[in-house]
């Protein structure tokens, strides 16, 4: 299965959003589809809070405007640690 996407995670977060709220699961579909979300949840959370670090990085290095190349989807960039 290919690499999720932020992009795809959200799509994906707005549909389960829609589908609970049109009161038609079961609780137990409900659930499912809530521990879903929250899963997806956590995943944007952490691929915003990456992008906050990269744009950070981009502001603040040696108190200039200095370019810093987004990291690979699956590597990450070895200068945020």
């Amino acid at each position: 299965m290919a690499k999720k996407t932020f992009e795809q995670a959200l799509a994906r977060l707005e549909q389960i959003t829609a589908e609970l709220e049109s009161g038609e699961l079961s609780l137990e579909k409900s659930l499912e589809k809530f521990n879903e979300g929250m899963a997806l949840v956590q995943f944007c959370s952490g691929r915003l809070d990456e992008a906050k670090s990269q744009v950070e990085l981009l502001l603040h290095k040696d108190g200039e405007l200095t370019g810093v190349p987004f990291a690979e989807e699956d590597g990450g960039d070895p200068n945020l640690s």
